[in-house]
C-alpha cells in the first residue's frame, strides 16, 4: 500500500478530565455492515491510530487512577503492537504535538518531538493552536526543515501536515495543503485538517499576523468537494476543535459536534482535540473521537471500506489507555529520550530553591491561586510596577514540595514570553479585569499589587465591584498606574484587548527568568498562599 515501515530506525495532570481513561468496546456505526466486519472480499479493514495534544511529553509519566501512564517510549510500544495486528494501519495526529512542552523538547525548539513523530511513522497530522506559539515561520521550519540559531539544521517532519482553514493574508491560499490522499489496499482515503478559528486569541497575536483563520466548516466542505471530484469517498477530518462525550458515547458536546452536523455527509470520521477530554460518539452518522492528552491514550478507529464504491460502510472506535504496566517500552524510543535528556540535563537539573509545601495552580472559588500569586509577585518585582497580571493558561504545572529545579520552573512557565511594562489608567485596569468574563469562557487573571471584589450576579462586562490598593484605598479611575503583563497579554492574547492600549511600553526579561530570580532571593524554604486578593461576593 506504499506505506513506509511503522518504525524507522512530571507533570501531574491535575484536572478532572483525566479521571477515568479506559478502553471502551467497539461501537460500529453506519451502513449495512454496522453489526460487525463482513467476510466479503469486497471489504477492506483499515485501522487509523490517532493521538492529540501530546505537548512534547516525551519523558513525562502521568498518573491515571493511581497507575503510571504515558511517556513516548510506552506510547510507541502500544502503537506498534496495535499496528502489528493490521497491515492496513495509518497513524495520525490532531495537533498540539508541540508547545507548552517540558524542557526535554522545548529547550531544543521541540525538534525532539518531531523526531519522535517521525520515528513512529506518523502518516499525516494537522496544526493545533500551540504549533503557532513561536509564530508561523518557526512552525513551518519545524515541519519543512531549516536552521535555527539555537539548534542548527533540522530536517523537519517526514510526513505531511494538512490545514484547510489557515490562509496567507496576501495570497488567500492555505499555508499548507488543505488535504492529502492516502491509498490503503488500493482504496483512497482523504484526510482534511483544520484548527479552531479562535487560535489568534490563544497565541501571541504578533506571531500570526501574516495569516487568517477562516471558518472550519466552510474550509472542510471546500476540501471535501475537491476530494469527491477526485473520486475519494472515504474521508477523515483531523480537527483541532474541542469535544467530549460520556464513556458510553452518549451526550456528545462541544464545538466539534456543531462541526459534525454542518459538514458534508461524505465525512466519515472526525478526530477532535484541544479540550484534552474523552470522546467516542456518533453525531450525524459521523464518528467523533478524542483521546485525552499528553500521550496517556490514543484512538483506535477501525473502518470497513467497500473496494467497489470506495466508501466507508462500517466504523467503530476505541480509546486505548497507554498503561506502562504489562508492556515493554520501545527500546529505540527510550534511547532517543535518553539522548535528549543528556543534552538538556545541565540546565534542567540546576536547583534554584526549596518549596516548603506543594504550591498549586488550582484556583479557589473566587479565582485566586497560590502559584498565580507567586508568579504575579515575581513579575511585578522584576519590572518594579504598581500591578502585575498573569494569564492562567500560562501556568502549566504545580511546584512540588522539596528541592525546586530550573526544569521544574520551566514546566510551570514554558512559553518564554517577555515581560512588558506599560501604563494604564484605573479605568483601563477595571475594564481589563472585567474582560475575564468572556462569552465562551472565564479566564481569571492572577494579580499582584491590588485586590478586588466581584459579583457573579452582575452582568458580563461589569462584574468587578471594588478595586483596592495595598493601603486599602480605592483605585482611582483617572489615576495612572504602571502595570506588568507578559508579551502574550500585551498583544491582546486571551481577548484581553485593554492591554493593547497600554502606553510607555518597556520590554523586560523572559517570564521564566523573572520567576527563577524571584525564587532564588526568597527566604528558603519558600511558599505561597491564598491571600484574598480576589474575592467573590456572596
Amino acid at each position: 500500500m506504499g506505506k513506509r515501515p511503522l518504525f524507522r530506525s512530571i507533570l501531574s495532570l491535575g484536572i478532572a478530565a483525566l479521571l477515568f481513561i479506559c478502553s471502551v468496546g467497539p461501537v460500529w456505526a453506519g451502513g449495512e455492515n454496522a453489526g460487525g466486519r463482513s467476510p466479503s472480499q469486497r471489504l477492506i479493514d483499515v485501522q487509523i491510530l490517532g493521538i492529540n495534544d501530546f505537548h512534547g511529553q516525551l519523558n513525562v509519566t502521568q498518573w491515571v487512577n493511581e497507575k503510571p501512564a504515558g511517556r513516548a517510549d510506552y506510547l510507541a510500544a502500544h502503537l506498534k503492537r496495535r499496528a502489528a495486528a493490521n497491515k492496513n494501519t495509518l497513524i495520525v495526529h490532531a495537533g498540539d504535538m508541540v508547545g507548552a512542552s517540558p524542557p526535554i523538547s522545548a529547550l531544543l525548539q521541540d525538534e525532539p518531538t518531531i523526531d519522535f513523530l517521525n520515528r513512529i511513522g506518523v502518516d499525516v497530522g494537522t496544526l493545533g493552536n500551540h504549533e503557532f506559539d513561536e509564530g508561523v515561520e518557526e512552525m513551518l521550519r519545524l515541519i519543512r526543515g531549516g536552521s535555527h540559531p539555537n539548534t542548527g539544521d533540522f530536517p523537519g517532519a517526514d510526513f505531511p501536515y494538512v490545514v484547510a482553514n489557515v490562509l496567507d493574508k496576501k495570497t488567500k491560499k492555505p499555508i499548507l495543503p488543505p488535504y492529502v490522499v492516502k491509498r490503503v489496499g488500493g482504496v483512497p482515503i482523504g484526510f482534511v485538517g483544520v484548527v479552531l478559528t479562535d487560535t489568534p486569541s490563544l497565541v501571541n497575536p504578533a506571531g500570526v499576523r501574516s495569516v487568517e483563520f477562516v471558518d472550519e466548516v466552510t474550509a472542510i466542505n471546500r476540501a471535501v468537494k475537491q476530494l469527491k471530484k477526485k473520486g475519494v469517498r472515504a474521508i477523515v477530518v483531523l480537527a483541532h476543535v474541542p469535544g467530549s462525550s460520556h464513556l458510553d458515547g452518549s451526550a456528545p458536546t462541544g464545538e466539534i459536534v456543531d462541526v459534525a452536523r454542518s459538514v458534508d455527509d461524505e465525512v466519515d470520521v472526525i478526530f477532535a482535540a484541544h479540550s484534552h477530554q474523552y470522546m467516542n460518539a456518533v453525531v450525524d452518522d459521523k464518528l467523533l473521537v478524542q483521546a485525552y492528552s499528553y500521550g496517556t491514550a490514543f484512538a483506535d478507529v477501525d473502518l470497513a471500506i467497500d473496494r467497489r464504491t470506495k466508501d466507508v460502510v462500517g466504523k467503530r472506535a476505541e480509546i486505548v489507555t497507554v498503561w506502562q504496566e504489562g508492556i515493554r517500552p520501545d527500546p529505540k524510543i527510550r534511547k532517543m529520550i535518553e539522548y535528549y535528556e543528556e543534552k538538556t540535563a545541565p540546565l534542567v537539573n540546576r536547583v534554584v530553591g526549596t518549596a516548603a509545601k506543594t504550591i498549586r495552580r488550582a484556583q479557589n472559588e473566587s479565582g485566586e491561586s497560590e502559584l498565580g500569586n507567586l508568579i504575579a509577585d515575581a513579575q511585578r518585582a522584576a519590572m518594579r510596577t504598581d500591578f502585575a497580571f498573569m494569564n492562567p493558561g500560562g501556568i502549566r504545572a504545580d511546584i512540588e514540595q522539596g528541592e525546586v529545579t530550573w526544569g521544574e520552573l520551566f514546566a510551570v512557565q514554558p512559553f518564554g514570553n517577555n515581560l512588558v511594562k506599560m501604563t494604564l489608567t484605573g479605568e483601563q485596569v477595571r475594564r481589563a479585569l472585567n474582560q475575564q468574563w468572556q462569552q465562551s469562557s472565564t479566564r481569571m487573571l492572577q494579580i499582584s499589587g491590588l485586590r478586588y471584589t466581584w459579583d457573579d450576579n452582575r452582568p458580563v462586562g461589569d462584574k468587578v465591584v471594588d478595586i483596592f490598593l495595598p493601603d486599602g484605598s480605592l483605585l482611582e479611575p483617572d489615576a495612572v498606574y504602571t502595570v506588568t503583563v507578559n508579551s502574550f497579554l500585551a498583544e491582546g492574547g486571551d481577548n484581553f484587548t485593554v492591554f493593547t492600549e497600554g502606553t510607555d511600553r518597556e520590554v523586560g526579561p523572559v517570564d521564566l527568568d523573572a520567576l527563577v530570580e524571584y525564587v532564588k532571593q526568597l527566604p528558603q524554604p519558600f511558599s505561597a498562599s491564598i491571600e484574598g486578593r480576589i474575592e467573590k461576593l456572596p
